[in-house]
């Protein structure tokens, strides 16, 4: 690969001509990229007037589609920087590859093997590199360079005294419009290690606030589909988030780096056919996602059975055949321990009986040709065989499952007999609706259902890679949703904090994680402590709740030593929401995302937010306009915005999981972060 440049200054302002030249590179960069376009957009004509009756043309079209999608060139800088190995070449680094008509590469895609020093390279270990150049761009404009010369010894004390990379405090000084954007030009060798971690390891990634832990999982997802194309093309990815809004912030994140073959959804997303719609108390929730419950559900599924008291009789068109109560009982008993899925056993079950049939009359009538299947013909068409044999062994769907479970004390005491206390049984209990489309399931009930579903008809559909974010707040029984989806069982990245962690039945520690995924060594925990997006100034004050609510964990080490400290205001209670909507105009004058966090007085301050005439949004919707957005305490996990609004802390503190709460949206805000409070402030605020 050419190097346009012929001279270079080293962490400093680079000569003009060096602009001049990788400017020419970049335009024609996209000149190539539009060519490239253009040739697949041919392939992709040509494969659409073969498709008629060619299925191999079908297929070709499909993949062509997908890759002229990947090459659209508004989802952000083409190329983000340049690495000269000692060795000589040089290599242009950027969100995807493009080459020249004759194949010679132009820009490397950000995944590739020889892209990694451009992460990970320091002046200790410069990975063989000569150079480093980060280019800072304005859309397709190259607005400046920041040089690293690696063989020049005074170049590490410049570079050193320079701080952080422009390009990276470029990124975290603009302005957040409501939408995550990727991290592919600026990510860090701490997270560059997480991402180009093996498909086969299980990983947990405990990362504080602002360290990048969701733009880490979602770039491994990147990393994984370039790298495993075929496989995980096939078997597709599958990122899971905790709300909708989540979902709708990280939305454009994956696209934007080529990549849409993903499917995006929650946990609740996972099981749409059960709607949850119903409340319950916080240690009912968290009961129900004890991983005891894996093995009383299991129990349930088969709590059903009751073998006969009188003979089946089954009428086939050789001669009725009466089949003993004890010898049912033998064949379900033999079809109980078969193995497999409960609906497997069933069928085993009836095929046992009809098989027994056919022997009878194979005794009574040795000179006739018997067939299986006629008798198994016959005794699906005896509907008095068939009550009797519903009765013995009737089919269940999950739900019915475990509304019997929960509703009927005797089904609970058989199923947890030896494995919940009959306190924790009568906990569990409760009335249930008129019918089974009638029950009113809660969050927690999506676990048992989707549990009972596996052991009645086996494993739902699976992925060859799953992204969990927010995953400190999932239960043992929810974490077994995520891993029956696995294909191997092992491929996952999981994110979380467990600081943050606010759900009843939430994981104290990743252990059980790291056990379920197979253990020390198999699994792995990968801590990344660096902060990136919360300034210091906000990071210290919350860490004062961190200390409260998780003392055991490390505080979060923000990089972004400037910026203003916490904004503290007090009012009288008669004048709140008047405070919050004129600090909420003043705020969104500056800067572009202001969100109100509070946990009292959401309708009034929604109506005076817009008497003020100010745009307020849903959070997760993208605006480069600005605006504002109002949240409860449980929505702003994951979310950022440039400025934010607390109100009321203290009202956070009554809150079930209240610190954690508190802890999360004092740490949202990017920029700047106002605490607007009528009572007495929390006593590790007020000090």
């Amino acid at each position: 690969m050419g190097d346009p440049s012929s001279s270079t200054e080293s962490v400093g302002a680079p000569a003009d001509d060096d602009l001049a030249a990788e400017q020419q590179y970049l335009d024609q960069a996209y000149d190539w990229l539009g060519s490239m376009q253009k040739r697949t957009g041919a392939a992709v004509a040509d494969a659409e007037w073969r498709s008629a009756g060619d299925w191999d043309a079908t297929v070709a079209q499909i993949h062509l589609t997908r890759r002229l999608a990947t090459m659209e060139a508004s989802a952000g800088p083409l190329c983000f920087g340049r690495i000269d190995e000692a060795s000589g070449p040089t290599w242009y680094i950027g969100r995807r590859h493009v080459e020249t008509a004759s194949g010679e590469p132009v820009v490397v895609d950000w995944r590739a093997p020889v892209a990694v020093p451009f992460y990970r390279a320091t002046f200790r270990d410069p990975l063989d590199l000569e150079r480093r150049r980060r280019f800072i761009l304005d859309g397709r404009r190259l607005v400046d360079l920041l040089d690293e010369d690696f063989d020049d010894p005074d170049s590490a004390e410049r570079a050193a005294g320079a701080g952080l990379p422009d390009p990276l405090l470029a990124e975290l000084g603009r302005a957040r419009t409501g939408a995550m954007r990727d991290i592919v030009a600026t990510i860090a060798a701490e997270q560059d290690a997480v991402i180009r971690a093996p498909l086969d390891l299980p990983l947990v990634v405990q990362g504080g606030p602002g360290t990048g832990k969701t733009a880490v999982g979602l770039h491994r997802a990147a990393y994984l589909l370039y790298e495993h194309r075929a496989y995980l093309e096939r078997e597709g990815v599958l990122v899971l988030g905790p709300n909708r809004i989540f979902l709708a912030y990280i939305s454009q994140v994956l696209p934007s780096l080529g990549e849409v073959a993903v499917v995006q959804t929650t946990l609740s997303g996972l099981v749409p056919q059960w709607p949850a719609r119903a409340e319950e108390p916080a240690a009912v929730s968290a009961l129900k996602g004890d991983v005891r419950l894996a093995e009383v559900v299991a129990r349930a599924c088969l709590s059903a059975l009751k073998p006969p008291k009188d003979e089946v009789a089954v009428t086939t068109r050789w001669g009725t055949v009466r089949v003993e109560p004890d010898r049912v009982a033998e064949l379900l008993d033999a079809a109980v321990g078969s193995g497999g899925t409960v609906r497997q056993r069933r069928l085993r079950f009836r095929r046992a009986v009809a098989r027994h049939v056919l022997q009878v009359i194979a005794e009574r009538r040795p000179e006739v040709p018997l067939d299986l299947e006629a008798i198994q013909a016959d005794l699906r068409n005896d509907r008095s065989a068939q009550r009797v044999l519903d009765r013995v062994w009737p089919a269940q769907s999950p739900a019915s499952v475990i509304r019997a479970l929960l509703g009927r004390p005797a089904v609970m005491t058989g199923a947890a007999a030896g494995v919940l206390s009959s306190e924790e049984q009568r906990a569990l209990r409760r009335s249930p609706a008129r019918s089974v489309a009638a029950e009113a399931w809660t969050a927690a009930d999506l676990a048992l259902l989707d549990e009972a579903d596996s052991q009645l008809s086996g494993p739902p559909r699976r992925y060859g890679h799953i992204v969990v974010d927010e995953a400190q707040d999932l239960s043992p029984m929810a974490f077994r949703m995520v891993q029956r989806r696995s294909a191997d069982g092992r491929s996952v990245t999981v994110l979380g904090d467990l600081a943050q962690a606010t759900a009843p039945g939430a994981l104290p520690s990743w252990e059980p994680v790291v056990v379920a995924f197979g253990g020390p060594g198999l699994a792995a925990v990968q801590e990344i402590s660096t902060g990136y997006r919360v300034p210091r100034p906000i990071m210290d004050v919350a860490n004062r709740i961190l200390d409260a609510v998780a003392p055991e964990l490390p505080h979060t080490s923000s990089v972004r030593a400037g910026g203003d400290p916490p904004r503290f205001v007090a009012v009288d209670a008669h004048r709140l929401v008047e405070e919050v909507t004129s600090q909420a105009a003043d705020l969104a004058a500056t800067y572009t995302s202001t969100a109100v966090i509070t946990p009292v007085v959401a309708d009034g301050l929604a109506a005076a937010l817009r008497q003020r005439q100010l745009d307020l949004v849903t959070p997760g919707t993208a605006s480069e306009a600005p605006h504002v957005s109002l949240l409860g305490p449980d929505q702003a996990k994951g979310l950022e915005f440039d400025a934010v609004i607390v109100v009321e802390p203290e009202a956070f503190l009554s809150l079930p999981a209240g610190g954690g709460l508190l802890y999360i949206a004092l740490t949202r805000a990017v920029q700047h972060l106002t605490i607007v409070h009528s009572g007495a402030l929390p006593a590790v605020l007020a000090g």
